[in-house]
């Protein structure tokens, strides 16, 4: 079975919802693979003036931007699971 949004084919659950809620989750959580320190300020640049965008057009009264910023905004809060694991030392569960 195959999923469509907005006319797009969606191959995999992380594609389906970037095309259902708009947002790129990659710019706000970050890659799972390693950045550049000026990659990371680049999309981090972005991500702000994107999630400022949506928090102005929910004051405005956008409700599904306001959603939108929500969901953003907990995506910079978090940390791809295998970007932590490799920050962590083989077998002494401290940090590298």
């Amino acid at each position: 079975m195959r999923t469509f949004v907005a006319g797009q084919e969606a191959h995999g659950d992380i594609e389906f919802a970037e095309l259902a809620l708009g947002i790129d989750i990659d710019l706000f959580r970050g890659p799972l693979e390693s950045e550049t320190d000026g990659e990371r300020a680049a999309r981090e640049d972005a991500a702000r003036d994107i999630l400022a965008d949506l928090r102005s057009e929910a004051e405005a009264g956008d409700e599904i931007a306001g959603w939108d910023a929500l969901y953003a905004d907990a995506l910079t809060r978090t940390v791809p699971f295998l970007r932590a694991v490799s920050g962590h030392r083989s077998g002494t569960g401290e940090a590298a």
